[in-house]
C-alpha cells in the first residue's frame, strides 16, 4: 500500500483512470462493439493495472527495505539490491 501522500495520490489517480476504462469497456460491450475494439480496451486496462502494480510494488520494496541511511556508504549494496529487484519486477510486469 502506498504510504506517502504523493504515492497515494498517484495510486488513486491510476485507479480512477482504470475505473473510467472499465466503464468505457462496459459501454462498448453493451453497444455491441467490434471484438478488436473490446480487445484493445482490455489491453489498455491490463497495462494500467500492471502500471499500478509496478508502482505499489516499488513503494513496498522501498518502504520495507530502503530505510537504511542513504548517506552511509555501507548501505550502498542494499540500495543497489533494491534498485535491481525493482528493475526486475518492472521488466516482468509490463
Amino acid at each position: 500500500m502506498p504510504h506517502t501522500p504523493a504515492a497515494k495520490k498517484r495510486a488513486i489517480n491510476r485507479l480512477r483512470r482504470i475505473q473510467g476504462q472499465a466503464e468505457a469497456l462496459a459501454r462498448q460491450i453493451d453497444s455491441g462493439a467490434e471484438c478488436a475494439d473490446v480487445l484493445q480496451q482490455l489491453a489498455a486496462m491490463r497495462g494500467a493495472v500492471n502500471g499500478l502494480m509496478r508502482d505499489v510494488m516499488e513503494d513496498h520494496l522501498r518502504e520495507s527495505f530502503g530505510h537504511a541511511d542513504c548517506a552511509d556508504p555501507a548501505h550502498a549494496p542494499l540500495h543497489q539490491s533494491i534498485d535491481e529487484a525493482i528493475a526486475l519486477v518492472k521488466s516482468y510486469i509490463k
